[in-house]
């Protein structure tokens, strides 16, 4: 699907850093970097393994929406849509297991791919790539959180003081 495909004239301004949903999979919030450097958006994933339903692959893994904790931790089940080698922005290749998953980002609900990774050392539990930004969203690089925020004793769980 190429990234000219997905273009549309209604736009949505978002920031570089953002509050999104994945209503899907029960995840009311998790704060990711936008990031027109990445094609495919990813998700930190912990205790990701690999099965067999009904002769299709699938995954399961844990979204730890909050940084500094496990509270409110949600274990997910999809059907694996793709694997696919990601080099990361300091060159290292690695194998990811792709998901279709419904991401919430500026008040829309768009379709997205997303990647499935250990985020430990970084700073966002999930990065937004090109292949949702296309489709409608641009982005101010001098601004953040312009989607909104989950109430204030939420975002305090994501600094470590909940």
């Amino acid at each position: 699907m190429s990234e000219r495909a997905h273009h549309t004239t209604e736009q949505t301004v978002v920031g570089w850093r953002e509050w999104v949903r994945l209503p899907e999979v029960g995840v009311d919030w998790v704060k990711a970097k936008v990031d027109t450097g990445a094609k495919t958006s990813s998700l930190h994933a912990f205790d990701l393994r690999t099965f067999d339903r009904d002769g299709h692959d699938w995954v399961r893994f844990v979204v730890h929406p909050w940084q500094a904790t496990a509270e409110d931790e949600v274990v997910v089940e999809l059907p694996v849509h793709d694997s696919r080698t990601v080099r990361s922005s300091s060159g290292h290749a690695e194998e990811r297991y792709v998901v279709l998953l419904p991401v919430v980002l500026g008040g829309r609900t768009v379709p997205a791919e997303v990647t499935l990774t250990g985020r430990d050392e970084m700073g966002f539990r999930m990065l937004v790539g090109r292949e949702v930004l296309v489709q409608g969203y641009l982005v101010d690089p001098a601004r953040s959180y312009l989607g909104g925020r989950p109430p204030r004793e939420l975002r305090r769980r994501n600094w470590g003081r909940a």
